[in-house]
């Protein structure tokens, strides 16, 4: 099911095969249009690494406990292959500062950048 114009519902399943749940699909949605704005700014694709987690993929790869976002589909950890993660996560401050996306969590990892709905500015 296509959520933007860049972005599918299967991009932000669970890696462990379980289904979004249904009252969560607005999360997943609002998310993805955030993220649409982005992949228009940089004008390349955005690769999801991981999107919706169950409670127990979230447990099983060590994530953040009951505050995970990606347990409300509020999150997605994401790659531009053209951008490190530090410039992405600048990008993002960026468009939020604009009023293009929305305030939220933002995360500068090795390989892949977290950013998050929350409604509040968290960063690390």
């Amino acid at each position: 099911m296509r959520l933007t114009k860049n972005f599918n519902l299967s991009e932000f399943d669970c890696k462990d095969g379980s289904e979004i749940p249904s009252q969560l699909l607005p999360n997943v949605l609002e998310l993805a249009e955030n993220l649409q704005v982005l992949r228009d700014f940089v004008g390349v694709p955005i690769k999801i690494n991981s999107a919706y987690r169950s409670l127990e993929h979230n447990s099983k790869i060590s994530g953040a406990s009951n505050s995970s976002q990606h347990l409300f589909a509020k999150a997605a950890d994401i790659v531009i292959e053209s951008k490190s993660p530090d410039q992405v996560a600048n990008i993002i401050k960026v468009l939020i500062s604009e009023g293009k996306m929305k305030q939220g969590g933002i995360g500068v990892y090795k390989t892949f950048t977290h950013y998050d709905i929350r409604g509040h500015k968290a960063r690390w």
